[in-house]
């Protein structure tokens, strides 16, 4: 068998000078996804202007547009209570914005503006979020147009107190770099999908932001759409999405694996009143399944407040039966 060396085989013909790599090859995975992102959904984003008719003074803030015919979501502490919103698009148009709806409950503002061929974003499932996947801000920090910070979502399931004191539920933590500005702009996955809403900071830590999560902020824009105010029962409880053990899924023969694992209750509220207590898991109103905070909210907007109902609660694997009376939240 005839051994050919490699030095045998190489002439200076053989020398050829290498390729440069394209501009898509320097990048690393997390480059490409994060660079991918701000491409699909940097068009979509405006610096919103807000003014007070007392005073004429005002702030800035971020926002998003959820419908190519205008329709922008952002915080309701950007605009709340604002005479003149105006909001410019990152091509430099620029648009008068009016206030379609405020909700200060869960810190959420839908506004709308009047400019052709707007782009927009959708909501992500924020059900399919999961901690440690890539989340990009995109945002308007100190008045930094167009600023964009990467991080993970650090933890989910959180809650976060909105300016009229109700918790906000199933807020989402990342460590996606925020300041004054990034308020109500998006958080997004590598997709280029909204996973949340970007909303307050801890000041005094690094790497800890919030968000407000996308289910929740789908829902409350098209109730803010088609009536301009949430109108809401309240039944005074913070918790976060659980799910329930196997075993007790087959004991009590449920349909459903998943409830709300009760934090903390307002006193005196119709929870307090009820008798619903500390780690308690919300699985039924009625006939209906709460598997989430999110269907909590939502049966409580379209329920008429006022309404008695039966609450079942799993407290320490027994199914309890208690009668609550949501109230309606001013």
């Amino acid at each position: 068998m005839k051994v050919q060396h490699i030095s045998d085989s190489l002439t200076e013909s053989s020398f050829k000078p290498l390729e440069q790599p394209s501009d898509p090859e320097l990048l690393d995975a997390y480059s490409q996804a994060v660079t991918s992102t701000v491409r699909r959904a940097g068009p979509a984003v405006v610096h919103i202007q807000a003014r007070s008719g007392k005073n004429g003074q005002g702030g800035s803030g971020s926002g998003f547009l959820i419908s190519p015919d205008g329709f922008v979501m952002t915080n309701s502490h950007v605009v709340h209570g604002a005479a003149d919103v105006r909001a410019q698009t990152p091509d430099g148009r620029e648009s008068r914005a009016e206030i379609v709806g405020d909700d200060p409950d869960t810190d959420l503002a839908v506004l709308r503006i009047d400019l052709p061929d707007l782009h927009h974003l959708p909501f992500a499932d924020s059900g399919k979020i999961h901690v440690g996947q890539i989340a990009v801000a995109i945002g308007n920090p100190l008045g930094l147009d167009n600023t964009v910070t990467a991080g993970i979502v650090s933890a989910l399931g959180r809650t976060f107190p909105s300016r009229t004191g109700r918790l906000i539920d199933n807020v989402l933590q990342t460590d996606a770099a925020l300041n004054p500005g990034n308020s109500g702009g998006p958080l997004l996955d590598t997709r280029g999908q909204v996973i949340g809403v970007n909303t307050a900071i801890i000041p005094a830590a690094q790497g800890i932001c919030f968000a407000i999560g996308s289910k929740t902020a789908e829902f409350v824009a098209s109730w803010l759409i088609k009536e301009g105010r949430i109108r809401r029962g309240y039944i005074g409880v913070a918790g976060q999405d659980v799910s329930i053990h196997e075993r007790v899924v087959r004991f009590h023969q449920l349909r459903q694996r998943s409830g709300i694992l009760v934090h903390t209750i307002e006193k005196d509220s119709a929870a307090a009143e009820a008798g619903v207590e500390v780690n308690d898991i919300l699985i039924w109103l009625d006939a209906d399944e709460l598997r989430s905070v999110h269907e909590l909210h939502r049966l409580l907007v379209l329920r008429e407040p006022n309404r008695r109902s039966r609450l079942t609660v799993l407290r320490k694997h027994e199914l309890v039966h208690l009668w609550i009376t949501p109230r309606e939240r001013e």
